[in-house]
């Protein structure tokens, strides 16, 4: 069994190499292309924080916004975003964030704010040269184990994807 979540998780890490997405290290700034034409933003994953806390101080509930309850917990991502292109940059990052776990699960980001720091607002828009910087939060099992972020634009629907590998915990 645990041969079988070995190979997924390989797998979830190499089919995406294989299908255009550029890799990279926490830390390292990769250039990714819109689906519209000026669409180019340089988007650096700076910080993991795992597990966040919540925001608020707020008691938690199974379904709220202040935080997971029961298996679960939050793991929150802060991204970079430079707007490299000719266009304007007018996105919501959480949809267009995605956390890969080792068993080869996919977590979408969430506008949800924690301990970390602010979350990115559910839209941002940004001229050409302009940068924004923000959490996007995941709400993800107590005992995955996180192994890449992702990130396109488009609201995670643009053709390049790029992707950062995350050491293990």
């Amino acid at each position: 069994m645990r041969r079988s979540r070995r190979l997924l998780a390989a797998l979830a890490l190499l089919v995406p190499a294989l299908l255009g997405f550029a890799p990279g290290d926490s830390g390292e700034t990769i250039s990714l292309a819109g689906n519209l034409p000026g669409e180019r933003l340089d988007v650096t994953l700076t910080q993991v924080v795992d597990p966040a806390s919540p925001a608020s101080a707020a008691p938690a509930t199974p379904t709220g916004p202040t935080g997971p309850t029961g298996p679960d917990r939050l793991v929150a991502t802060r991204l970079r975003l430079e707007n490299t292109g000719t266009a304007v940059y007018q996105d919501s990052p959480a949809p267009a964030t995605h956390l890969l776990d080792t068993a080869g699960q996919r977590f979408t980001g969430l506008d949800l704010p924690t301990a970390a720091g602010p979350a990115f607002p559910a839209a941002v828009t940004l001229d050409p040269g302009a940068t924004a910087e923000g959490f996007v939060t995941f709400r993800i099992p107590a005992d995955a184990e996180p192994a890449a972020v992702q990130f396109a634009l488009n609201g995670g629907l643009a053709d390049d994807v790029g992707q950062w590998s995350l050491p293990a915990r």
